[in-house]
């Protein structure tokens, strides 16, 4: 997905919910992208910034804070977006989906990376399971219980946000915020789902 955000040349994508940078990390390493990352978490930021500086990245990348909902960049600024588990803890993702979209210029590209559900029975049992019991475990054992919380809180969100907005619903709101040629990739059986389109030349 990252690879085919921008091409060899020099671009400028911004990555929106960007956390510690891993996503603008992977975009430098694997392009010639100038790049920006925007979150709300302050101290996730900071972390990012010291890693991205003590790694060399940091003329390459900058992260600031700023909401996915209201970004503070003109039309058009950007060559590429990313974003990476954003629209289920947003309120409105229709509206956040056309805020993304206004800052790419037309023919840029928008890609994306979120959880997924499975809709083959076996491959949804299995999920379920790993979901509810698998991931609570692992995090009680390897991150007490602030992790085990989060292991519990993942799975049903997932899935109550696609009870909310399903795949076909995604689509329809990339294709409403101005996107076109909007591809959905399965990955890892259904349990993450990779998004991609073009700003449309209006």
């Amino acid at each position: 997905m990252v690879g085919a955000v921008v091409s060899s040349e020099p671009a400028r994508v911004l990555d929106v919910a960007t956390g510690t940078g891993g996503v603008a990390r992977m975009l430098v390493d694997r392009t010639d992208a100038q790049v920006v990352g925007v979150d709300l978490n302050e101290e996730m930021l900071r972390q990012g910034r010291h890693r991205l500086a003590a790694a060399g990245y940091g003329e390459r990348v900058a992260l600031a804070a700023a909401r996915a909902e209201q970004l503070p960049f003109e039309d058009g600024s950007f060559d590429a977006l990313t974003f990476t588990y954003l629209l289920r803890y947003v309120a409105e993702p229709a509206a956040v989906l056309v805020e993304l979209a206004r800052v790419v210029r037309p023919g840029g590209v928008v890609a994306s990376v979120e959880f997924g559900v499975p809709t083959h029975w076996m491959w949804l049992a299995a999920w379920r399971l790993y979901t509810r019991a698998v991931l609570p475990a692992a995090g009680l054992l390897t991150g007490g219980r602030a992790w085990a919380r989060v292991g519990v809180f993942l799975g049903p969100s997932i899935e109550q946000h696609y009870l909310g907005y399903p795949v076909p619903r995604h689509v329809a709101m990339w294709e409403a915020a101005g996107l076109e040629d909007v591809l959905v990739t399965p990955m890892s059986l259904g349990g993450g789902l990779v998004m991609t389109g073009r700003r449309r030349h209006d």
